[in-house]
């Protein structure tokens, strides 16, 4: 790590957000709830995306031709859909598990200033606060 990043990520530290020790182990337990609760959605849509394949290559279903094989294709879609979610938020979960070791967790990725407690406890992952999140602030250089 060059000296810049060092002294960005110091100042980024400094900032935490302003997280007493007391609410940075607050929200590590709220991300590591988040990610099992996560890690559970995974594994029961990958048993649910295992029980449709099974039971499409039982029954040889065409799904061009079969009228339920569309209904087939369509959970099949679904379901991959909501892994692809989930996979998602297992990255953003550690990303924010990365910041908050570092010291950068908390503070909003768009504008640097503090993320509001009540957003991080309703959205822990969240990067940025609510006013760069609907747009209204740009990062400035």
């Amino acid at each position: 790590m060059n000296r810049l990043e060092q002294e960005v990520r110091h100042v980024m530290a400094e900032r935490n957000a302003g997280l007493s020790p007391s609410d940075q182990a607050a929200m590590r337990d709220l991300l590591d709830h988040e990610r099992e609760q996560t890690m559970s959605l995974v594994t029961s849509l990958r048993s649910d995306w295992e029980d449709i394949v099974e039971t499409s290559a039982l029954v040889g279903a065409d799904d061009e031709h079969d009228p339920e094989g569309s209904s087939t294709a369509f959970e099949r879609a679904h379901i991959q859909s909501l892994l692809d979610q989930a996979h998602a938020r297992l990255v953003d979960l550690a990303h924010a598990l990365e910041r908050l070791r570092d010291g950068t967790y908390g503070a909003c990725e768009g504008c640097g200033r503090r993320i509001d407690l009540e957003r991080l406890r309703a959205r822990p992952a969240a990067r940025t606060c609510i006013t760069c999140a609907a747009g209204g602030r740009r990062r400035t250089p």
